[in-house]
């Protein structure tokens, strides 16, 4: 993204979101509640406050902040879609011990969400009902393993009917009725608590899993829900539309009770730990006690559909949907989030709204006075937030006036009946101008037009089969399942000390020491022979694969953007033979090592283990210098420069930071410099454990988007972290809280070298580097390769006159030279100025060719026309290996020859292919094109071009290119002849 997702989701997404305005006056009026006096009193930040200090308050629930929309550290999803995301390490059992997290009990906040893709998609709902959203706010309250379905219950009727007041005659409740199928009984207890609640029968409605039963998804925790619904009208028996879609009776509170774990067999088994989790929309409730008949009516969007009006060229919100809305102008305020979605709202602002440039931006300011209370971080980002969004709208609309191009001038070729548009040119704009497919469909839509869907999803297949083939090799092992986590806390299995992974040292000839580390075998974790499932195992044997949990371990398991140690352990009294670790995680505490088993391992067994002594060390030193780095761009950028990103592998490092613009020559010089003084002055990397709290302290420290453990460790370069508590020190230094092993001093780097930078997308960065030797060669190759540049400038230089062959074998050495360099690892730099010299010289050999080309073309001419003479139609031979040339001939040619038809072949003796170009006066009897097509046809090969002009190649044996001439002619003068040009 090209600003903090954390800041710009809620704020872009609120501001689109204003945009898509929804609601359609259905026949039966919908009544307001009968508290009208009081009505104006529930603004939305009272209806949210009110909901925190509820829980808070009178049942001692922990408030927890709201996690950025995009997840922390989970790829099975795009956005927050719920509440519950940032918690499921906790109903997975696996949740850092040391995390603050681990210690929730009962928790509650308002969750920024974002449901626009994936298993939860609003996104064609939004402008079509009154109460979808794709960005929404999700209120909710959480118990792990505390309170179960009676308190739940109870506290949710208390809240709304006498905390909100909302008359409960306007409730209904449903509850989950149970699964045939599935084994499932009816949830009575849930039912039974509403009854004894006060609810009514005719009021507390069954439905089965598709309503009532919430899974994670397609694996994970799950377990029956019981909704509660609002009867907008009221006065009226409504339960027939519970659960049917309809505007006037809508779903504002859903409470789940996580019982069971969908097995990967399908299967379900009761969980060891049964937590609640429940969500309500706050746009639904606000609306409820506002006395609205629609979301968009009330405070939460009302004030930016005003200021939308008064930046746009149509009629204030109307509040209609469907045929009502004429010209779709109330159903396009629609907007969503991120780039794809923001594409969307760009288009409507700008066309369907018809405002000025920039007035999306100008929203703001409005959307962050109505959520700025909540996430006060949009007061503190709103002129950042605004130039990202007219940055984005910029390259955007210059993207859809060129798409728009594209989709006129194809539609501009269908026939009329043809109502189908072309997949292969939708996947085209999709891939190369990043036009989102579904705005692709919503123009053609506009048109009365559709897509050919099968041949865009036999199209779409390969990239989702390369996505699937990466999120498998992500997923390929499953770490541990949740019963056998929950198994290991029973069983009092202690957390794994992965201390000894920080107990290196460093000797006075400057070698590393890595000691070894003795341990025992706690658990083991795999498929026994036979079963179906993996579990906790006794003893694994030779050539199975499992994971092994110790009592302690030096090994290095993969998190914080580092990669995981390799290595292997022995057995005490098998010293010879070795288990090979392919790969360490951590799991809720546990360091979990994949072993493909040599020999008999048990339950007990000691071992001792023995990390990869050189993978570690270039782990450490990438590790270090991607600190390094970070501080080096903040201090020549300025603090505006904030990690987005990184990886650190044995190879090189990755980093990823916000920056409005790629770096320049210079900025790359200076900060390879900056490096250079911080790895020459050998400074020492410092390292301890200090109270989050207290960390979060310290100036200048820099931090990602993770939860930290607590403790958590700081590491600082040159100054000591007890300097940095004091604050006694006054000099600039990388400070950063990480769980990373690192140098002991920055010598060790020896150099670096940025070998790529370049923009992912607007705003934001990725640098690639290399260290050590692969650093040095890095410079060594840019030297060689600027050498050659020189001396090919050289050359350049000195032919002031080439031949056309020694111009061409000039073009091509400079196309070689200039493919070396953009893909040899060489300094990023040095490329950039290789690149802009080597483009000099492509210019200035070209050049040198179509002089050549036009003054071969001219004797070539004139050398037919001598042959020719004047005649009206001339059909030849000519010597030249250029396609350029033959096109420029006959060019020519009819410039000495006005009104003349001219066709020439030049055969290729060494390949069999013939070069065709044909030239015919405007207005002709016979089409350029097609003439070339005919001819290029029968020598079996292609050609293209316009009316006048036309080019192509052939193959054909010399004996056959005469006869070629000759069906040329022939054909040329039938055209003629009939006065046609078919």
């Amino acid at each position: 993204m090209a600003a903090p997702v954390r800041i710009l989701t809620a704020c872009r997404t609120a501001i689109l979101n204003a945009n898509v305005t929804v609601f359609s006056l259905r026949s039966r009026k919908c009544s307001a509640l009968p508290h009208t006096d009081v009505q104006k009193e529930y603004s939305s930040k009272w209806v949210r406050r009110k909901f925190i200090d509820f829980f808070k308050e009178q049942h001692g629930h922990r408030v927890v902040p709201s996690s950025p929309v995009r997840p922390r550290g989970d790829p099975s999803l795009l956005f927050v879609n719920a509440g519950m995301n940032q918690f499921k390490p906790i109903l997975l059992g696996a949740a850092d011990p040391h995390s603050e997290m681990a210690s929730y009990r009962r928790v509650v906040n308002s969750q920024k969400c974002v449901r626009a893709g994936g298993k939860h998609n609003d996104l064609e709902d939004v402008g079509r009902d009154v109460y979808h959203h794709t960005f929404f706010e999700m209120l909710g309250n959480w118990s792990f393993g505390d309170y179960f379905k009676e308190e739940a219950c109870s506290m949710a009727w208390r809240l709304l009917t006498q905390e909100y007041g909302i008359p409960p005659e306007r409730l209904y409740v449903s509850y989950f009725g149970g699964d045939a199928a599935s084994g499932l009984p009816v949830d009575e207890e849930t039912r039974e608590i509403w009854r004894s609640l006060g609810v009514r029968g005719e009021r507390l409605l069954p439905f089965g899993m598709c309503d009532n039963f919430w899974e994670m998804g397609d694996v994970g925790p799950c377990g029956p829900c019981t909704e509660i619904h609002y009867d907008h009208v009221g006065g009226r028996e409504a339960s027939a539309l519970v659960n049917a879609d309809s505007p006037e009776l809508v779903e504002i509170w859903n409470l789940v009770f996580m019982q069971y774990n969908r097995e990967p067999d399908g299967s379900l088994r009761p969980l060891p730990q049964q937590s609640v989790d429940t969500g309500m929309g706050l746009e639904r409730l606000v609306t409820v006690l506002q006395g609205q008949q629609s979301n968009y009516h009330t405070d939460l969007f009302s004030p930016i559909l005003t200021a939308i009006h008064q930046c746009s060229r149509v009629a204030a919100y109307r509040g209609r949907t469907g045929e009502m809305d004429d010209g779709k102008v109330d159903m396009h305020r629609s907007g969503l989030v991120l780039r794809r979605i923001l594409r969307r709202a760009v288009r409507y602002f700008s066309e369907v709204l018809q405002a000025p440039q920039g007035s999306l931006a100008s929203l703001v300011p409005t959307v962050a006075h109505i959520l700025g209370d909540a996430y006060p971080e949009l007061h503190k980002e709103t002129e950042r937030i605004m130039d990202v969004i007219n940055e984005n709208e910029d390259h955007f609309l210059s993207a859809l006036r060129q798409g728009r191009r594209v989709i006129d001038r194809t539609l501009g070729k269908m026939a009329a009946h043809e109502t189908t548009f072309p997949a292969p040119v939708a996947w085209s704009l999709h891939r190369n101008l990043g036009f989102p497919l579904d705005l692709v469909q919503l123009m053609l839509e506009e048109r009365g037009k559709g897509l050919d869907t099968q041949h865009l999803q036999q199209l779409e297949q390969q990239e989702r089969e390369r996505a699937q083939v990466q999120a498998q090799a992500d997923d390929s092992v499953e770490l541990i399942d949740v019963h056998s986590l929950a198994q290991l806390q029973k069983e009092g299995v202690p957390h794994t000390d992965d201390s000894p992974k920080y107990h290196y040292s460093l000797r006075h000839d400057g070698k590393y020491v890595f000691p070894a580390c003795r341990a025992t075998v706690l658990a083991l974790y795999g498929v026994a022979p036979g079963a179906a499932a993996a579990g906790l195992l006794d003893a694994v044997h030779e050539g199975q694969s499992c994971r092994v949990l110790l009592d302690r371990t030096c090994f290095y398991s993969q998190q914080g953007g580092q990669e995981h140690d390799l290595g292997y352990m022995t057995k005490d009294g098998l010293q010879d033979v070795l288990f090979p670790v392919e790969d360490v995680q951590l799991v809720g505490g546990y360091v979990l090592h994949q072993i493909t088993a040599t020999e008999t391992l048990r339950k007990g067994d000691h071992v001792q283990l023995h990390i990869d002594e050189a993978q570690r060390l270039a782990c450490m030193v990438k590790h270090t210098a991607t600190h390094v780095l970070n501080f080096a761009l903040r201090q020549l950028l300025g603090g505006g420069v904030a990690q987005r990103g990184s990886h650190v592998s044995a190879h090189r490092l990755r980093f990823d930071f916000s920056v409005k613009a790629s770096l320049s020559v210079s900025e790359l010089q200076q900060v390879e410099d900056l490096l250079q003084q911080i790895i020459q002055e050998d400074l020492q990397v410092h390292t301890q454990e200090v109270p989050l709290a207290l960390a979060n302290q310290i100036p200048g420290l820099r931090t990602v988007d993770e939860v930290y453990p607590d403790p958590v460790r700081v590491v600082s370069v040159a100054v000591s972290v007890s300097d940095l508590l004091e604050g006694t020190s006054r000099r600039p230094s990388s400070v950063e809280l990480c769980c990373g092993t690192h140098l002991l001093r920055t010598g060790a780097i020896r150099d670096l070298v940025i070998i790529s930078e370049r923009q992912l997308v607007k705003g934001i960065s990725r640098i690639v580097a290399v260290t050590g030797d692969d650093a040095r060669e890095a410079r060594e190759t840019g030297n060689v390769l600027e050498q050659e540049v020189e001396a090919l400038s050289a050359r350049v230089a000195a032919a002031t006159s080439p031949s056309l062959h020694d111009a061409q074998r000039l073009a091509k050495d400079v196309g070689q030279l200039t493919d070396a360099v953009e893909g040899t690892p060489i300094p990023q730099w040095q490329r950039r100025v290789l690149q802009t010299r080597l483009k000099a010289l492509q210019r200035s050999t070209n050049t040198s060719i179509r002089k050549q080309e036009i003054k071969e073309a001219g004797l070539k001419a004139q050398e037919l026309l001598e042959k020719h003479g004047s005649r009206p139609l001339v059909v030849g031979t000519m010597d030249t290996d250029s396609i350029s040339v033959v096109v420029k001939t006959v060019n020519r040619y009819s410039e000495l020859s006005p009104g003349c038809m001219v066709l020439l072949l030049a055969p290729q003796a060494s390949s069999g292919k013939v070069l065709c170009a044909c030239q015919v006066p405007k207005g002709s009897s016979v089409l350029a094109s097609d003439w070339a097509v005919a001819v290029c046809g029968h020598l079996g090969g292609n050609a293209g071009g316009s009316a006048t002009v036309a080019k192509g190649v052939g193959t054909a044996k010399a004996e056959h290119v005469s006869r070629a001439l000759r069906w040329a002619q022939q054909y040329a003068e039938g055209r003629q002849e009939s006065g046609t040009h078919t």
